[in-house]
């Protein structure tokens, strides 16, 4: 449900009026992330660090299923955080220094907490009872950011 949203709001920014639409790359980037939303949430991730309980830390290896899960979920770490650095450049260029930064911090807590959760799904040590956390801080950030870039643009042409 909530990459077919998000499929909505790339089409809405894409046909923004002017001045509101910002660069062209977000709505791509955006759909990008949607689909892969989408896709991720019809293949169901291999079990990892014990969960569900019962399971061991890492499977021997990962299945068809697990592996699809992985590719679709990739945009969503990947292509929403480069479209916060994309948004943060531009509001940069517009003189939206607040805007800009939020933008910037968003993707880079994203992209680090991205990067810790892959290391503790991995079983880096110490990051391993933290990477479900790490995970969603990442996915929980560029959704607040995808949130309050949309209530701006509502704001912007209503």
């Amino acid at each position: 449900m909530t990459g077919a949203l998000y499929v909505g709001e790339a089409v809405g920014l894409a046909r923004s009026p002017g001045a509101e639409r910002g660069p062209r790359a977000v709505p791509i980037l955006i759909g990008s992330a949607a689909i892969g939303l989408i896709g991720a949430g019809v293949f169901a991730t291999d079990p990892v660090s014990g969960y569900p309980p019962g399971t061991p830390d890492q499977a021997s290896e990962n299945t068809r299923v697990g592996w699809l899960h992985q590719i679709f979920s990739l945009p969503v770490f990947l292509a929403l955080p480069a479209a916060a650095a994309v948004e943060a450049r531009h509001a940069w260029r517009r003189g939206d220094r607040v805007w800009s930064l939020y933008s910037a911090k968003s993707a880079a807590v994203s992209l680090l907490m991205f990067g810790a959760a892959s290391a503790g799904f991995g079983q880096q040590p110490r990051l391993v009872d933290r990477a479900g956390l790490c995970q969603r801080i990442a996915v929980g950030t560029v959704f607040g950011w995808l949130t309050a870039m949309s209530v701006r643009r509502l704001r912007a042409i209503g």
